[in-house]
């Protein structure tokens, strides 16, 4: 971009600032038409918020439409699955899948607090009853199965009911010969189930070996900050395609254990997505505002996928 050209860009970004600041001063109300218009803002978290990489200070509705990108150093901040489920499916195409489910606390477990109290607590906070949402839609056109996890339910830990209904979406698209994205946000396996949530890292592998060996369907993995543990040890690094946001921290072990464990100092930066990549375990790296597009492509390539 030249510098005349950022400039401009610059310049619109201050006037539509200032139009926003004047309209709030004269206590203007939009219409419910013009509400719709705009990106919901959550106002418990205030008009602005901070690049985790730069610092740079972002104005929330702009980054909203920027697709939580930060405009300065292209830094991509987290998303919600729902937003994720926005960005990649079309328009009143989404239907989801066993929303209803969630999990139970079978082994009483508690430390600071109880783990049925942690549920409700994330379930209040983020509207989900577990930390991922599965289900069926449309990428440009093209019936797909999705499943995204949800960083901010519990840090996306991998329990009974996301293993359940990752399994299902799984089944559901094997059985409509549907190709699979899933999109992965987690800290693992969830410790407060102990062996019920280590389980579904081969639960969830069995079922995809029935659909990308057996039936010679697609599935496509993409990573996203962070993917770490059971998740990566499992369906995560399974996908045919596998595919990571820039800069996601992806890893097993997180590099304080692998340390203390090795003994010896490991460098920095060696879990990033662009890491990875440069090593062979990511097959690409794209930006968030192409991935629909990339996706799209990968599609038009699998033709016998899609005809059965």
């Amino acid at each position: 971009m030249s510098v005349r050209n950022r400039f401009e860009d610059k310049r619109k970004l201050g006037g539509l600032i200032e139009a926003f600041l004047e309209k709030a001063t004269k206590g203007y109300v939009s219409s419910e038409r013009e509400k719709d218009r705009h990106i919901a803002i959550d106002i418990n978290k205030g008009l602005w918020t901070r690049c985790d990489n730069c610092g740079n200070m972002l104005y929330v509705r702009f980054l909203k439409q920027n697709k939580s990108v930060c405009e300065e150093c292209g830094y991509h901040l987290p998303m919600t699955s729902t937003e994720r489920i926005e960005l990649l499916i079309d328009r009143d195409t989404w239907t989801p899948m066993d929303e209803d489910m969630t999990a139970q606390d079978v082994l009483s477990f508690s430390d600071e607090d109880s783990y049925q109290n942690r549920i409700i607590t994330s379930q209040k906070r983020t509207g989900l009853t577990d930390a991922v949402q599965t289900g069926i839609g449309y990428l440009n056109g093209t019936p797909i199965a999705l499943g995204v996890m949800d960083f901010q339910f519990m840090g996306g830990s991998m329990g009974s009911v996301v293993g359940e209904k990752i399994t299902r979406l799984i089944e559901h698209a094997t059985d409509k010969s549907l190709p699979i994205i899933i999109v992965c946000a987690s800290g693992g396996a969830r410790m407060q189930e102990g062996t019920l949530s280590l389980m579904q890292m081969a639960k969830i592998s069995s079922v995809l070996q029935i659909h990308q060996v057996q039936r010679s369907l697609l599935y496509i993995s993409v990573l996203t900050y962070p993917t770490t543990g059971g998740v990566t040890a499992s369906f995560g690094m399974l996908g045919d395609i596998i595919i990571a946001e820039s800069k996601a921290y992806i890893a097993f072990a997180g590099k304080r254990v692998i340390e203390q464990t090795l003994r010896q100092k490991i460098p920095d930066g060696f879990q990033v997505a662009e890491s990875l990549f440069d090593h062979g375990l990511l097959d690409s790296i794209v930006p968030r505002n192409l991935l629909k597009g990339v996706l799209s492509e990968i599609f038009e390539l699998y033709p016998s996928v899609l005809s059965k």
